[in-house]
């Protein structure tokens, strides 16, 4: 229950209506007692009043308010509980106020008469075309049901995929962050140690530990401009990336390129084309048409754009399997698979092994980067420590 003015300061109030039930609001008014007056004018008693603290930022509605949100819906409808009603229930158990809003809006616009597709596009940002697409499919063949529980399951999987892409890159990130940190400690203040009893000793030293020392010296020189210039760097790469369509193209096609990491986002992008293009496939969805929502969904510009080169092809009359091969961003098991099913009759049934290969072979990628990671730290840390083991050498 909310009471609002247009001018004024913003307060919270809280209270009890007739039947003892505890409510509250928010309010904007010139002072506390407007708010107590005006409150309890509509019955309320018990009121407290409270001023609120700068300004409140809306909750941000996520993919997974959105999943969540796919996944009720489709097990209510299932269940028989109408759809208006069905919003309801999903809109007042919701912890976000902003998905309540969402989804009273979209209510609003099926209770005028708009299909529930139409009402999804009106908020592209949380609805993409596949998502009202399928919808559309589900409606006008009558399987609105079935077709928002395959729905559920692909946006289930898409954040699964995305969890593991998080967990195998947020890890090692950390491990790298970490490292440096220590090994900046350890130059700046351990090591202009050692060379101190190095030099009392007046033997030569190795190259390994010249380097060190020498690593050593610049960071206690210019540690300031080293952390400087790599989180002045950091930020304007990630301000430029979020904001140039360029850079994100070019750091796509950088991606696919790097050892390990390129083949773990190459692994993901395949698995969310494969899965895309069998949810359409299951929705009857032609495939032209299909790979529209697949190019949008793929994640990456590479993708993107070869998804619209084999839509073109396509519509030439070239086979899916052929098309794909001429794109040369598929492997060849890839590429098989949907021969195979083409053949057959059973692509949507191919196409959706394909994502469950594709996962599988994701799931090795994260202790591959951890074996590789450790051995670079090893490495590091062995280096750093060459100039103990030289001393205990000097010194024998």
């Amino acid at each position: 229950m909310a009471v609002s003015s247009k001018k004024g300061i913003l307060y919270q109030w809280e209270g009890k209506d007739k039947k003892g039930n505890r409510v509250k609001g928010e309010m904007k008014a010139s002072g506390e007692a407007f708010v107590s007056a005006t409150v309890r004018r509509q019955g309320i008693t018990n009121i407290v009043v409270k001023k609120q603290n700068g300004f409140k930022r809306p909750k941000k509605i996520t993919e997974k308010d959105v999943t969540l949100f796919t996944r009720q819906l489709a097990t209510m409808l299932k269940a028989g509980v109408p759809l208006l009603q069905v919003f309801n229930i999903v809109g007042k158990g919701n912890n976000n106020p902003s998905v309540t809003k969402l989804l009273a809006d979209i209510k609003s616009d099926v209770e005028t008469g708009s299909s529930l597709s139409q009402a999804f596009r009106k908020h592209p940002l949380y609805f993409d075309s596949l998502f009202c697409n399928l919808i559309g499919a589900g409606e006008q063949a009558g399987i609105l049901d079935d077709l928002l529980d395959r729905l559920a399951s692909y946006k289930e999987k898409i954040l699964a995929i995305k969890s593991k892409i998080k967990s195998a890159l947020i890890y090692p990130i950390s491990i790298i962050v970490v490292a440096f940190v220590i090994t900046a400690v350890i130059m700046i203040f351990v090591i202009p140690a050692f060379k101190e009893l190095f030099s009392s000793f007046g033997a030569d030293l190795p190259a390994p530990t010249l380097l060190v020392m020498a690593i050593s010296d610049a960071f206690v020189a210019y540690w300031w401009l080293i952390f400087s210039s790599i989180g002045g760097g950091l930020w304007f790469f990630f301000y430029t990336w979020k904001r140039s369509v360029a850079m994100q193209n070019s750091m796509d096609r950088l991606l696919l390129k790097l050892p390990i990491f390129g083949e773990l986002m190459r692994k993901a992008t395949i698995a969310r084309f494969s899965r895309t293009l069998s949810t359409m496939f299951a929705a009857g969805v032609p495939l032209v048409e299909s790979l529209e929502s697949v190019a949008g969904a793929s994640g990456n510009h590479v993708y993107f754009e070869a998804t619209k080169k084999i839509q073109n092809e396509i519509s030439t009359g070239t086979s899916l399997s052929s098309a794909m091969d001429n794109s040369k961003v598929f492997p060849n098991m890839v590429l098989q698979m949907v021969a195979i099913g083409e053949e057959s009759g059973t692509l949507e049934d191919m196409l959706a092994k394909v994502d469950d290969a594709v996962a599988a072979i994701s799931s090795l990628m994260e202790p591959v980067i951890m074996v590789v990671l450790g051995t670079l730290i090893g490495g590091l840390v062995i280096a750093m420590y060459l100039p103990i083991f030289k001393m205990g050498e000097v010194v024998g």
